[in-house]
């Protein structure tokens, strides 16, 4: 029987899990990315293979394998949800989707969406360009955070097609509470939500009935927290959704296709009327496998949450010790642990050089603009995060010491 694992396994000087990840050597280089990309366990290699051994053994029907292998990715989502009601649709990318729920809204007659200054690219550029043809986008500062879901709300009108917001903040990693609020404003108006939920999935639990989010469109995807890699994104979509995407693709009514009417374009029910068409099937067989991985090792959202708490506690309570000063780096210490997302992040002008000095050393992390985001992974031993803030102070007081002299 498979040993339980508990956060006092992760805190040993030994990772219990880091043997299963050979092929990313994770044991060899400090792996600072898990708000980014995670490595991928050895058991993906597998999915690989399958999906290659299906393609030749079965030629065109591999597809009957194919699509099983999409339903148990649609599953282990609404399991990472804790969904039981709403319907899921697949993609290699989350602008994809969000570009198909855009599609689907009524623009002309509520040509006005609300947002956040801290969404991701795959919204915010999208939105931006919409801005251009003339859609009211309004943009709302996600700081001070006290403030943010009033604010948020407070915007929503009947004129609003609907909301975009993410459940954690790229560029801070600060968790957006209170979704349930905007929720229910985005009713009243008649509005849709849309919910970035990437930085919060299989890193921190999310529970669409308990947040009351039964009405919700959610995305999110594999390539962070949940080690699927790329080509595994999705769009959680309302139970009994009517909606008709403008960007629609055959597979969206993949079930009728010889009975098309010609005077109007048909929709398959649930998620598959937000499908597109052709896609390679391999992304969901390895993501198929990790799924597994993940079941068989208990690696469930609580105990990711607690071992990620562990870890960022961990740095941060390195970082504190090394009293650098703030016109070099700092952090936000009002931010509540219980406010804190799968990363930290430090805000410095020299953000992008002490990234690059990191990584020198083999210590993999990244940056937005001014914030150096440090994301460590449930792989990493207490010893690697020690061992990685130790090359951090070497490589911070080196450029505050440069500085200073120049």
């Amino acid at each position: 029987m498979q040993k339980q694992l508990s956060v006092a396994d992760f805190q040993q000087a030994i990772n219990p899990i880091a043997h299963h990840y050979t092929q990313f050597q994770v044991d060899q280089r400090i792996l600072l990315t898990g708000h980014s990309h995670q490595a991928w366990p050895d058991v993906a290699l597998k999915g690989i293979k399958e999906a290659w051994q299906d393609a030749a053994m079965h030629l065109d029907d591999k597809w009957q394998f194919a699509f099983d292998k999409s339903r148990q990715v649609e599953q282990g989502f609404a399991r990472l949800l804790n969904d039981s009601d709403g319907d899921y649709t697949l993609a290699e990318n989350t602008h994809t989707l969000v570009v198909r729920f855009l599609s689907a809204l009524d623009l002309r007659k509520r040509p006005r969406l609300v947002t956040s200054d801290s969404e991701f690219h795959s919204i915010r550029r999208q939105l931006d360009r919409l801005a251009e043809e003339g859609i009211e986008i309004v943009r709302v500062a996600s700081l001070p955070h006290e403030t943010f879901t009033e604010r948020l709300t407070s915007q929503i009108n009947d004129n609003t097609a609907a909301v975009l917001v993410s459940s954690v903040f790229y560029n801070s990693g600060r968790i957006c509470s209170d979704l349930s609020e905007v929720m229910e404003a985005c009713e009243r108006q008649g509005a849709e939500l849309l919910i970035d939920a990437y930085h919060h999935l299989n890193v921190l639990p999310f529970d669409v009935t308990q947040q009351g989010l039964q009405q919700a469109y959610i995305v999110g995807g594999g390539y962070k927290y949940c080690q699927l890699g790329e080509g595994n994104c999705f769009l959680r979509i309302p139970p009994e959704c009517q909606r008709r995407p403008v960007i629609t693709g055959w597979y969206a009514d993949f079930e009728s296709l010889d009975k098309a009417n010609h005077h109007q374009v048909n929709y398959g029910s649930g998620g598959q009327r937000f499908a597109a068409a052709t896609y390679d099937p391999g992304s969901h067989y390895r993501a198929a496998k990790v799924f597994e991985f993940f079941a068989h090792h208990g690696l469930h959202p609580q105990l990711l949450r607690d071992i990620n708490q562990h870890q960022t506690t961990q740095i941060l309570d390195r970082f504190d010790v090394l009293d650098l000063p703030e016109t070099l780096i700092s952090r936000d210490h009002k931010m509540l642990p219980a406010e804190r997302g799968g990363f930290v992040a430090f805000k410095s002008a020299h953000a992008p050089m002490i990234c690059s000095e990191l990584h020198r050393e083999k210590v993999f992390c990244d940056h937005r603009g001014d914030m150096l985001r440090i994301g460590p992974a449930p792989y990493l031993s207490d010893r690697q995060l020690h061992h990685a803030m130790d090359i951090f102070a070497t490589v911070t007081k080196k450029i505050a010491l440069h500085l200073t002299v120049n």
